[in-house]
């Protein structure tokens, strides 16, 4: 599985696989039922596409020029909160609930999106409100969703840890990408969670965290003074 977002200003592939270790047997008994490599990949993402909420926070550096980072909290669905903050400067807040978009990019963010100077000078104050159906690739916005389904051959390493969370890390290879070295985390204890995914390609570098997994979900449109109401007017 492969995640490409060309959205803005870069392209940013974060390809999420993972492991982990089963807790249970057959039957309901305690103890610890080890899975194969292959297993424990597919059991996470299973684990991770169950859930209700989780915050999912990013990192890219490409190797030649900038990145960005990226949090947003989300229900996998069609409600969240994002924020792209890029290293050249600019930031873009997204709020999107069901069918609605809050938009609310500064100015730095809308000259690197454009290549043009714009008028005025520090943050955007007015969110932009406008239906979903007019997002479109290119203009910055996430969905909400997040792809959650195993790819490549994944091998097991050494136990490790993940701010401080006992971690099983699996190193997946993909004949689609021979050059990128993809390392995944999986909680060692409890459920098997998705913790972190790193890669390190020719082209760029990426770190994607996994946290607050389903916790209350508190997202929230702006207040309706702060917002440009553009349903009405198209694209």
């Amino acid at each position: 599985m492969r995640v490409t977002a060309t959205r803005g200003v870069a392209t940013a592939v974060v390809c999420l696989a993972a492991g982990a270790v089963l807790s249970g047997c057959a039957g309901g008994g305690g103890g610890e039922a080890e899975l194969t490599d292959q297993q424990l990949l597919e059991k996470a993402h299973k684990t991770m596409g169950a859930l209700k909420t989780v915050t999912i926070e990013a990192s890219t550096t490409a190797t030649a020029g900038s990145g960005f980072s990226s949090r947003q909290t989300t229900d996998l669905k069609g409600t969240c909160a994002y924020t792209i903050t890029l290293d050249k400067g600019g930031s873009l807040e997204q709020i999107r609930i069901g069918d609605t978009d809050y938009v609310r990019p500064d100015r730095a963010y809308l000259e690197q999106w454009s290549g043009k100077k714009q008028a005025g000078a520090g943050a955007q104050a007015r969110w932009i409100k406008a239906p979903v159906d007019t997002s479109g690739p290119g203009d910055g916005l996430v969905d909400c969703t997040w792809p959650f389904s195993p790819f490549g051959t994944a091998v097991k390493g050494k136990p490790t840890e993940i701010d401080g969370r006992p971690a099983v890390p699996l190193k997946v290879t993909d004949e689609e990408d021979d050059k990128g070295v993809y390392t995944f985390y999986v909680a060692a204890e409890g459920e098997p969670y998705l913790l972190r995914v790193a890669y390190k390609g020719p082209d760029y570098r990426s770190t994607t965290t996994f946290s607050k997994f389903d916790e209350p979900l508190d997202v929230r449109p702006p207040a309706d003074a702060d917002v440009l109401d553009t349903s009405d007017t198209g694209r």
